[in-house]
């Protein structure tokens, strides 16, 4: 019977240049990378340390020695009844999310087939995927955009200033707003209300997490949940709120529960979008396998990093390129 070899380390990601977001201000990120294995097969997972989602990763390493001995007895199942054993396990979402996307990549590879055959999803038509302007003012972020090769922009806020935002309407660009929950119940009503607004692709996360009640989703704002866009029953009392959610692997816990959240979100009228952190290319290659469900895409994680130790699915300028490899298609460098 095949089982599972488990190894995992902490790895250093360096950002090119300050990511600046109304949390914090940040020069690199810790990475938790998991290789599962099997035959000659190896399997990538990842999850990053956010400080703002209360995330250490050496209590991490701790919980994966502990379970270690479980997963290594575990034999080779499809990755839905995988992901319900490893749900069992008591793990933050994080964690559970890396162990998810590893195993699928193993199985794929396994089975010499790419998680879009496995699961047979769209592979043409791809969402673009934005790239992010951190927080500065609007001379150096209109700088940023004009000097980028992508389309697509997310920028980034740290409150509202009522003249940067005239500002970035008058650029006739694709521009999404993110303001990490910094706008006040005043500048969501003055948004909301403001027909220029819908210009706007989308506003991200404008409220503290379950301050959302004066959103109003039939104003002008297209709403985009994301912090409060927990997991898949966060769904159904978000609607009369928000018109779109941004759906990360890490935030509800992996691929398993990622494809379940997007079909529950079309049902129920959202706009989709696949969005990531600051990840390497395990991640973003994760994430990219869904863009073909999405309307949006935010996968410009690993484009924000100087020392990216993975290939795979990729974004390039905002376009998402597919390998087209069994799995997802990750290998180290």
């Amino acid at each position: 019977m095949m089982k599972i070899t488990v190894n995992f380390d902490i790895r250093q990601l360096l950002l090119k240049e300050t990511f600046s977001i109304a949390y914090g201000n940040y020069d690199r990120r810790e990475a938790l990378l998991i290789e599962l294995s099997c035959l000659n097969f190896k399997g990538y997972g990842e999850c990053v340390g956010i400080d703002y989602y209360q995330i250490n990763l050496q209590d991490f390493v701790l919980k994966l020695k502990e379970i270690q001995p479980l997963l290594e007895r575990q034999s080779i199942v499809h990755p839905e009844e995988f992901f319900r054993t490893i749900s069992a396990m008591n793990l933050h979402l994080f964690l559970l999310s890396a162990l998810d996307c590893a195993y699928w990549d193993l199985f794929g590879k396994l089975e010499n087939k790419s998680f879009i055959e496995l699961n047979r999803l769209p592979s043409e038509n791809l969402a673009e995927s934005s790239i992010t302007i951190s927080v500065g003012n609007s001379e150096d972020q209109i700088r940023k955009m004009e000097e980028s090769s992508w389309n697509k922009f997310k920028v980034k806020c740290k409150g509202l200033n009522k003249d940067h935002i005239r500002k970035l309407l008058e650029l006739n660009r694709n521009i999404a707003l993110d303001s990490n929950a910094s706008f006040t119940e005043e500048d969501c009503i003055w948004l909301q209300e403001n027909s220029e607004i819908q210009k706007f692709t989308y506003i991200e996360q404008p409220r503290p997490v379950d301050q959302y009640a004066i959103l109003k989703k039939e104003g002008f704002a297209n709403w985009m949940a994301d912090e409060d866009c927990r997991n898949i029953d966060s769904l159904e009392k978000l609607i009369p709120y928000y018109k779109s959610i941004n759906i990360k692997l890490m935030k509800c816990g992996g691929l398993t529960p990622a494809l379940e959240m997007i079909r529950k979100g079309k049902e129920l009228g959202y706009k989709i979008m696949i969005g990531c952190m600051t990840e390497s290319t395990v991640g973003i290659s994760a994430g990219c396998a869904l863009a073909g469900l999405t309307d949006f895409a935010d996968l410009d994680g690993a484009s924000l990093i100087s020392n990216d130790y993975a290939s795979g699915n990729h974004v390039e300028n905002g376009t998402i390129i597919l390998s087209g490899k069994p799995g997802l298609g990750i290998a180290l460098k």
